[in-house]
């Protein structure tokens, strides 16, 4: 058995640092509170683990080896967070919504999830490039999901009530509103930044 503690270390920085996921999180938590944002860190803890387990038997490669297949998928990841940013720049502040407002839920977080560019990414990066239980592939992949289990459902879940801190901190409805909107651009800014050039 190899020592685990550089593993953990990069799990921490690839997975807690701003990208789509933890901005979306960030932005619900502000736009809907963290109570009613938890189906929502639910869904991308579950499709986040989904994308492990691609990795992992080597469909994401398959995949990821047809030029179409790729292109397609950043069509749709595209789209699907413009949507989210349109949904979270348009929310009502924090202190406004009304319980009729309807937050993303499961679904909208797992969809985010298995179509994050960043999270095939970093789980792709963590898979490859640490080896802890050498005899046992097996157990090394359960080792490395489960910790990366861990890690997202704690940080995602400081992110969500982050977003919604900063939200209750501010005391005018425009204030609410503009925070909404900044979180939107930081959730489509952090997806460009991770689009390849010419993509």
């Amino acid at each position: 058995m190899n020592a685990p503690w550089p593993m953990l270390v990069s799990m921490l920085a690839l997975f807690l640092s701003p990208g789509p996921a933890t901005m979306s999180l960030a932005a619900t938590g502000a736009a809907y509170g963290p109570r009613r944002g938890g189906r929502y860190l639910a869904g991308i803890i579950a499709g986040t683990l989904f994308d492990a387990v691609l990795i992992a038997t080597g469909l994401v490669g398959v995949l990821f080896a047809l030029p179409a297949a790729r292109g397609v998928l950043t069509i749709v990841a595209s789209a699907y967070i413009l949507y989210l940013a349109w949904k979270i720049a348009t929310a009502k502040p924090l202190r406004e919504a009304e319980p009729g407002d309807r937050p993303p839920g499961f679904t909208s977080g797992f969809m985010l999830a298995i179509t994050n560019p960043k999270a095939f990414a970093a789980i792709g990066a963590i898979f490859a490039g640490y080896t802890i239980f050498a005899s046992s592939p097996i157990t090394d992949v359960l080792f490395k999901i489960g910790m990366l289990f861990v890690i997202i459902l704690a940080g995602d879940w400081v992110w969500l009530a982050a977003g919604a801190l900063l939200a209750q901190m501010l005391r005018s409805e425009r204030a609410g509103r503009i925070l909404n909107i900044c979180f939107a651009l930081a959730l489509i800014l952090s997806v460009a930044a991770l689009l390849p050039a010419g993509a």
